[in-house]
């Protein structure tokens, strides 16, 4: 069981988030904050693996938040959960210890799957981000594609893919195949290349 925290100044998109995660067997909500300060006391108190972070709340906010949980518990995921996708908020919550970065406007399978992944120590980012975060690291550094021994054509296809931001449901469709086929290709490439998480994956197809 994956035991989440809700940290969100709007009382109206807590009760949907919960309504969303107590309907699944394998995540429980263990408490709801509704600003940073409370934020800091629950997750010392409740131990949760996955906060569910809002950016912008009256008083403490979700970066100073992030910051303090994860100074307190190294070991808790932080997923921010924002309608803020710039690289004003995206960059400071990333440098606060934030695992993944999700925007409110994203599918709530997303969310779910955010979590998951968080709680099994990747890193999950919507689309957008990722893209961006990948085309800001290639820029920065004009690197080139690594050969990788031992990868078949198709893990190839996905790897180019990833590369260029796309998501599991995206690469699926562009390939024919199911979504659970680009899973395991994935989780794949990430053994073969060494990559803990997707956006490492991305970063070493650029050479990055």
């Amino acid at each position: 069981m994956i035991r989440v925290l809700l940290v969100d100044d709007q009382h109206l998109i807590r009760a949907g988030l919960r309504m969303l995660c107590e309907d699944q067997p394998d995540i429980e909500v263990v408490g709801e904050a509704d600003n940073g300060r409370e934020a800091i006391s629950l997750a010392a108190r409740l131990v949760p693996d996955v906060v569910v972070m809002d950016l912008r709340m009256p008083g403490v906010d979700g970066i100073t938040a992030t910051s303090r949980i994860l100074a307190e518990r190294p070991g808790t995921r932080v997923v921010v959960l924002t309608t803020f996708g710039d690289d004003d908020h995206l960059y400071p919550a990333l440098a606060a210890g934030a695992c993944g970065f999700l925007l409110k406007d994203a599918p709530p399978t997303d969310l779910l799957d955010g979590v998951r992944r968080a709680a099994a120590g990747d890193s999950p980012f919507s689309t957008d981000v990722l893209r961006r975060l990948v085309q800001r690291a290639v820029h920065a550094r004009a690197g080139t594609p690594r050969p990788v021994d031992g990868l078949t054509a198709r893990e190839r296809e996905v790897l180019d893919l990833v590369a260029e931001g796309l998501s599991n449901t995206e690469i699926a469709e562009r390939l024919h195949i199911g979504v659970t086929t680009v899973k395991t290709h994935i989780t794949s490439l990430m053994a073969k290349t060494g990559s803990p998480n997707r956006v490492r994956l991305a970063l070493f197809a650029h050479g990055a």
